[in-house]
């Protein structure tokens, strides 16, 4: 599984300022050193480098664990894991905790769909359809963009870059483990590996990965909750290499072969992701967590599969695992649920053409989004496996972790309130609160009671029909000692959250701090950006392919969505930003004792669990928060009395009007291809303009 990991660690301690004037290029702060809290944000990284070196080599870290091994026993190299928005943001946030003791909504098709018809659009007719040209980028994006929807309805976004010598496609199918058939857990993970092993018009089984091997490519996939992603990168100046590519990768839509040997062959590298998994702390919890859901609904489902569930279960019940993937893929593989991007040096015109070649005949089935299935079903209802609220779940880690988890579920109430989530994102103004960590912070009154190392604050799991919200705590011996206490210091912020006005310049500093980030972002991977583009696609209009998960305050007080790539330096009106408050309410609003899903682990209750987990072995004990401790809970502390209070005003955020750009980078061809000699021409080293001397406090490069 390659994992589309959140935007970014934000630093916390001293704001720092940090210039840099590399060649000559525009000298800028770095946003990540002025950030005063620490959240971790739900968006996708986009080529910004993460500063502090200690998480960094954490977020090294994440990619290496959940990333597919390569020598699996199977007849196909690429072989995937099972992945959710859950696991990639749970990963993060153990990652962070565990580095510093030393962040999905589905597609919609309603006011989103229709709003983008309000923004005004630079559009022109082709022969698949109306195409947008006017995507909204970062400023530094200089590549040309065009979105557009083939006759057989599948979504295009398109990006030209000539300065690339490599180029990326991905698909985004929108189904995923939820649609699994009860009988058979892990089918849409299984599907996914079998579109690699040969289709009609190249039926070897290797053929694929073989053709990328030849040209410096690679692939890949995931399969999450909703949605199927599938991407491969090759060398990509040669016109005729990267055409061919696309039609071996489109031939996996169209007519894959599903051959009873290769069946067969695959389920051992499901077995071996399945026995890598199960000592990995974040399948083993992740697993718990969903058992905690309501059994009726999809989310509680084990969605990786094995052996048992695919060969062994299937034959007890008569089911023929073969007819059961043919009937999963063309019950929902349609290209009306699919959304393909590609970012490659060729021309827009050229990539038109290659994308018609390879992707028009995918056959639309008209299905329906497959969430529908469930409808109505309440995730979370009391009859769960493992009690959900008002019960604490003590865990036995593989890894030596000591932590506590609060997580609080959200279900839509409907289409409109899932758009609004989507558009305005309550969660990042709440998590800058809860993760800030100068004084007044609810992680210094923790550290200052030497009760923790560290706390992450995130939204957690994103399906169509609800979300989660997590704090976490990593903890000291004494703070797992006195756990009821530390929860009622949560519980104390979130009061203060509840009850004293959340002054405006909190809004204002996380809207500029966000918007700086889009200011300076460049261009990253182009096999980790279209992986993220595709899943945007499904959620967003195509105005806001890439802003969409990038910004926040995407939705106008007019109805209207954002029109402007240009950074903002504050909400574009009172009522905006008045929208953003209302929202980050309602959601603290639901930050109750009654709604607490509340998970601890630690190596210290070794021996004394007495339930195991079905699929992983987890060791566990359920414990039912007393009456006492919940009303202790209801009724925390007075906030002053802990010393608890908002941020300061963060002087250290930069203006636009403050930055200027001393020496202008020369004018650059983007449209010229660069030869190889070029792209070997060393950087040049940045260059001193000042120099206080060995006494003085600052070298400007």
């Amino acid at each position: 599984m390659k994992a589309a990991v959140p935007k970014y660690f934000a630093v916390g301690a001293a704001a720092v300022v940090v210039l840099f004037l590399l060649g000559n290029t525009e000298a800028f702060v770095s946003p990540l050193l002025l950030h005063q809290g620490k959240r971790i944000s739900n968006h996708y990284h986009y080529g910004i480098e993460i500063i502090d070196n200690v998480k960094h080599q954490s977020y090294r870290q994440l990619n290496s664990v959940v990333k597919d091994n390569d020598d699996f026993a199977s007849a196909s190299t690429e072989t995937t894991t099972t992945s959710t928005e859950s696991i990639r943001r749970r990963q993060l946030l153990f990652s962070l905790l565990a580095a510093s003791s030393a962040g999905t909504l589905a597609s919609t098709g309603n006011p989103l769909v229709a709003n983008a018809a309000t923004v005004t659009a630079t559009s022109k007719k082709n022969g698949v359809g109306e195409s947008i040209t006017n995507v909204l980028r970062p400023p530094l994006d200089d590549r040309d963009y065009e979105a557009y929807t083939l006759e057989n309805g599948m979504r295009i976004l398109l990006v030209s870059d000539p300065s690339s010598n490599e180029a990326a496609a991905a698909m985004d199918v929108h189904v995923g483990a939820c649609s699994d058939p009860v009988e058979v857990p892990g089918l849409a993970h299984f599907n996914e590996h079998m579109l690699f092993l040969g289709t009609e018009m190249y039926p070897e089984e290797g053929s694929f990965s073989d053709y990328l091997s030849k040209h410096g490519g690679s692939s890949n996939a995931f399969t999450d909750s909703e949605n199927t992603v599938y991407y491969f990168t090759l060398e990509a100046e040669s016109d005729p290499i990267f055409a061919e590519g696309l039609l071996r990768f489109g031939s996996f839509f169209t007519s894959p072969l599903f051959t009873p040997g290769a069946t067969g062959r695959e389920l051992n590298a499901i077995e071996s992701e399945n026995a890598k998994n199960l000592q990995n702390d974040i399948f083993r919890l992740y697993q718990i967590e969903k058992t905690r859901a309501n059994p009726d609904h999809p989310f509680s489902k084990f969605f990786t599969g094995n052996k048992k569930t695919l060969l062994d279960d299937t034959k007890k019940q008569g089911i023929d695992l073969r007819d059961q993937l043919i009937k999963f893929y063309n019950k929902y593989y349609s290209s009306n649920q699919m959304t393909l991007a590609i970012v490659a040096p060729q021309s827009l015109q050229d990539l038109k053409k290659m994308v018609n070649d390879a992707f028009a005949d995918v056959p639309n089935r008209n299905v329906d989004k497959p969430e529908k299935e469930w409808a109505g079903v309440a995730p979370y209802n009391g009859n769960s496996g493992i009690p959900s609220f008002e019960h604490v779940v003590e865990i036995v880690p593989v890894q030596d972790l000591r932590q506590v988890t609060l997580t609080w579920p959200f279900v839509y109430i409907s289409d409109d309130e899932r758009d609004e989530a989507l558009l305005t994102k309550a969660s990042e103004y709440v998590s800058h609160l809860l993760g800030h960590e100068g004084p007044g912070s609810l992680l210094s009154y923790l550290k200052r009671q030497r009760w923790a190392n560290s706390l992450g604050s995130a939204q957690n799991t994103e399906l169509t029909d609800f979300e989660s919200f997590d704090v976490t705590v990593e903890l000291t011996n004494q703070g797992l000692a006195k756990l009821d206490d530390v929860i009622e210091a949560i519980f104390s912020y979130i009061v203060m959250l509840q009850r004293d006005n959340i002054p405006n310049y909190v809004f204002d500093e996380t809207l500029q701090l966000t918007e700086l980030e889009w200011r300076f972002a460049t261009k990253g991977n182009p096999g980790g950006y279209v992986q993220s583009l595709v899943t945007s696609m499904q959620r967003y209009p195509p105005e806001l392919y890439v802003a969409g998960p990038r910004r926040i305050a995407l939705a106008e007080p007019n109805d209207k969505i954002l029109s402007s790539s240009a950074p903002r330096e504050k909400f574009s009106s009172n009522r905006q930003r008045d929208l953003a408050k209302k929202a980050s309410m309602n959601l603290i609003s639901r930050l109750t004792t009654e709604n607490a899903i509340i998970t601890v682990l630690s190596k210290s209750f070794d021996g004394q669990t007495d339930q195991t987990e079905k699929w992983y072995g987890t060791k566990f004990r359920v414990r039912k928060v007393s009456d006492q401790t919940l009303a202790k809970w209801k009724n925390a502390s007075e906030p002053r009395q802990l010393g608890l209070a908002y941020p300061k005003p963060n002087v250290f955020i930069p203006e636009e009007k403050g930055l200027s750009v001393k020496i202008k980078p020369p004018a650059v061809d983007k449209y010229k291809k660069r030869s190889f000699e070029s792209r070997m021409e060393p950087i040049p080293p940045p260059r001193i303009i000042r120099d206080d001397g060995d006494e003085g406090r600052w070298t400007v490069h």
